[in-house]
C-alpha cells in the first residue's frame, strides 16, 4: 500500500463523522429524517453529475442497462447509512454509533475479503485478521458498556440498525466497483450511485407521508449543515476506488479509524452541536482496543 493512502484514508472516514452531524442539523432544521437524507443524497448526485459532465464522463451512463442488475443497487447502502446515523447519534452519541458502524463494517468487509464475495478476489484471513476481528468486538462491547442513559435493552433495536447501517458500507464499495468496471467512469459510477440512493429515499418518504420540510427553519441551519452530501460523495467515490487496489479489509480499516478518532473528538467537546458527553475511562479503553483491533486487521 501506497504510505500516502494512509493519512488520506483516516482523513475520508473523519469526514463520515462531519457528515452524521451535518445531516443532524438537516434532520433538525426540516423536521424528518428522511427529509434530509433525501436532500442530502440529491446534493451529493448533483455535485457528482455536474462532476460528470466537466469530465465528458455523463456518457458513460449508458452503458447502464448492459450492466448486471446486482451491480446496480450499490447506492441503497448511502440511504441506510445516511438515514442511520441521523436516527442515532441523538440517541447514543457519536462514540457509540461509530463503534457499532466499525463492528458492522469490519465484519462485512472481512467476510466479503476472506470469501472472495460480491466479485472481490478472496484473501485468506490469517491469525492477525482473527485477532483484529476478536479485539473489534471486544473493544465496541466496552464502548457500549461505558454508554450512561437508557437500559441496554430500550437501545437494542437501535444497535441492531447501527451495526447493520455498518455491514452496507463495505458491501456498497464492492458493488459500486463492479460497476466501475462496467461503465469504466469513476465519477459517473459514484453519480448513479447517490441517484439510486436519491430515488430510493423519495420512494421511502413518500411512503412514510411524515411532515414535510420547512423551509423557514433552513435560516438557523449552519452553512456545513449542507455538507453531509459532499462528505458521502467524497467516501463513497474515494472507497469503491481503492478496495479493488488495496482490498476490502485494509480500506475499511483505514476509514473506521479516522471515523472513531472524529467521534472521540465530537462527543468530548460536544462539536457540531451535538450534545457533549464525557468520555469515561472504560469508554476510551474501548476506543483503544478498537482502534488496535483496526490496527491488527491491517497486518493481514
Amino acid at each position: 500500500m501506497h504510505v500516502l493512502a494512509i493519512p488520506f484514508l483516516l482523513a475520508i472516514g473523519a469526514l463520515l463523522a462531519l457528515q452524521a452531524a451535518a445531516n443532524v442539523q438537516l434532520s433538525a432544521a426540516v423536521g424528518s429524517a428522511f427529509a434530509a437524507s433525501t436532500l442530502q443524497l440529491a446534493i451529493g448526485a448533483s455535485v457528482l453529475l455536474g462532476l460528470a459532465a466537466v469530465l465528458g464522463a455523463i456518457a458513460h451512463l449508458g452503458r447502464v442497462p448492459d450492466a448486471p442488475a446486482w451491480h446496480l443497487v450499490g447506492g441503497l447502502g448511502s440511504a441506510v447509512y445516511i438515514t442511520a446515523g441521523i436516527l442515532l447519534f441523538p440517541r447514543l452519541g457519536a462514540i457509540v454509533s461509530v463503534g457499532l458502524f466499525i463492528a458492522g463494517q469490519m465484519a462485512a468487509s472481512l467476510s466479503i475479503d476472506g470469501l472472495g464475495w460480491l466479485g472481490v478476489e478472496r484473501e485468506p484471513l490469517g491469525a492477525a485478521a482473527w485477532i483484529g476481528a476478536a479485539a473489534v468486538v471486544a473493544g465496541t462491547a466496552l464502548i457500549v458498556r461505558a454508554q450512561a442513559g437508557a437500559p441496554s435493552h430500550a437501545r437494542g433495536g437501535w444497535m441492531a440498525l447501527a451495526l447493520a447501517a455498518g455491514a452496507v458500507l463495505p458491501i456498497q464499495g464492492a458493488i459500486n466497483a463492479q460497476l466501475r468496471a462496467d461503465l469504466d467512469a469513476p465519477v459517473a459510477t459514484g453519480a448513479f450511485s447517490f441517484l439510486v440512493a436519491t430515488a430510493a429515499m423519495l420512494a421511502v418518504l413518500a411512503a412514510a407521508r411524515g411532515r414535510r420540510p420547512r423551509p423557514a427553519s433552513l435560516r438557523a441551519l449552519p452553512w456545513w449543515g449542507w455538507l453531509g452530501g459532499l462528505c458521502g460523495a467524497i467516501y463513497v467515490t474515494s472507497v469503491f476506488l481503492l478496495i479493488p487496489e488495496i482490498g476490502a479489509a485494509p480500506t475499511i480499516a483505514l476509514t473506521v479509524a479516522g471515523q472513531q478518532l472524529a467521534s472521540v473528538l465530537v462527543d468530548r467537546h460536544g462539536l457540531l452541536r451535538l450534545p457533549r458527553r464525557p468520555i469515561a475511562p472504560l469508554r476510551l479503553a474501548g476506543v483503544a482496543t478498537l482502534l488496535a483491533g483496526v490496527a491488527f486487521v491491517q497486518l493481514t
